[in-house]
């Protein structure tokens, strides 16, 4: 495994990160194609550390049995793991229990051997990075410290978030379905009027469309990077459009169209001219409703909110203001990161205002609390034991 891109080395140029090698492949397979999500990445991690994570014959076969949701992800599998990893062909698995022997490895650091000036490949330590992914999922983001941080920017680098799908007026042919009458008798006009099976159809599906308006004011400073990366995640798809409020509204949809993560946070951050100042929801929300809600953007869309609910301005406004989102969109979510302190109520002015015309109120502190919004997103509810409010039960 020692033929990694050169992109995953560290900041020294010598010296391969082994969790940037691991997600760096699982972020180029889900770009080949592949429905790579979180939990997919988690398992494969998982799964390297139970076997044996320097060896590339066990990541291989650790990644085909956990990234690849179908037959046909399997050719293109092969065909990137082959162009990260380096050629070789699809290692075998052993027939029988193989004694032990030096394992393939990642280069991690060279140390001297019995002979001076010989370096030797040491394993890197995967297992214990691995198995702290685990805890830092649940950790707050603001409590981070830089290295966590940074770990938590290589876990949103490899997320996905798609919205759901709906129903269209248009019909396409199916195994399954009402009767197609053109389609049947055209058919039977090609085997000359012989009587043929009966050809079906049903409505074609398309992603409803994702809109995220992401607070980037004072309070919000602790998760504003954490939560517009996890909108990069989200802008990946074509039906995704975000926007940042705080005293202004920027649409920033563009900017996030660049594929690597930090050179989206640059453009977002030269596009940006409100960082860290106040927060005026209500007036921003009329005027995304009036500019953009009119153009169809948040029409019949999923429409999703990051912030903490704290309101400069007039709750009657951002009262008034989700009534017509709420009219307007298909659902209406909120993502609070301070929903998950103890003894958190909504009394804030902003939030207490917004609460009525919210569909699923929800957590947005950690990164488990984005995979578990990522699931609310797509129509689903949340895994672990939490529960998502909404309107009625906030």
């Amino acid at each position: 495994m020692h033929g990694a891109p050169s992109r995953s080395r560290s900041a020294a140029g010598d010296v391969p990160d082994p969790a940037a090698v691991l997600l760096g492949f699982a972020r180029r397979l889900r770009t080949a194609g592949a429905d790579v999500s979180g939990e997919r990445v988690r398992a494969f991690l998982r799964a390297a550390e139970a076997l044996r994570p320097g060896a590339r014959r066990d990541v291989y076969w650790a990644g085909r049995l956990t990234l690849c949701g179908g037959p046909d992800d399997l050719t293109r599998y092969d065909r990137e793991f082959a162009a990260w990893f380096g050629t070789g062909g699809p290692p075998a698995p052993d027939p029988v229990p193989a004694p032990p022997r030096p394992r393939p490895v990642l280069r991690n650091e060279a140390t001297p051997t019995g002979r001076p000036g010989t370096p030797v490949e040491r394993a890197p330590r995967l297992p214990s990075w691995a198995a702290s992914t685990d805890v830092l999922r649940h950790r707050d983001v603001a409590e981070l410290n830089p290295a966590e941080r940074e770990q938590v920017r290589r876990l949103l680098a490899a997320f996905a978030l798609r919205g759901p799908v709906r129903r269209t007026a248009r019909r396409r042919p199916a195994r399954r379905g009402e009767t197609d009458p053109r389609r049947t008798v055209r058919a039977m006009l090609r085997g000359g009027g012989e009587p043929v099976r009966p050809l079906r159809r049903k409505r074609a599906e398309r992603p409803r469309r994702v809109v995220l308006l992401v607070d980037v004011s004072g309070s919000m400073a602790p998760y504003a990077d954490a939560l517009l990366r996890f909108a990069h995640a989200a802008a990946r798809g074509r039906h995704t459009e975000v926007f940042t409020v705080g005293t202004r509204l920027t649409r920033v949809t563009r900017a996030m169209a660049h594929r690597d993560p930090d050179a989206a946070m640059a453009a977002v951050a030269s596009a940006v001219p409100d960082w860290r100042g106040g927060t005026r929801l209500g007036e921003l929300l009329k005027e995304f409703l009036d500019r953009w809600g009119r153009r169809g953007t948040a029409r019949g869309a999923v429409v999703v909110l990051l912030s903490d609910g704290w309101e400069r301005g007039d709750p009657e406004l951002l009262a008034e203001g989700m009534r017509r989102l709420h009219r307007l969109a298909h659902r209406v979510i909120w993502a609070n990161p301070l929903k998950a302190r103890p003894g958190y109520a909504p009394l804030a002015a902003g939030m207490a205002a917004a609460l009525p015309s919210v569909d699923a109120f929800v957590e947005g502190h950690s990164l488990a609390a984005l995979e578990r919004l990522a699931r609310v997103v797509r129509g689903g509810r949340p895994v672990e034991g939490v529960p998502v409010e909404g309107a009625d039960g906030a």
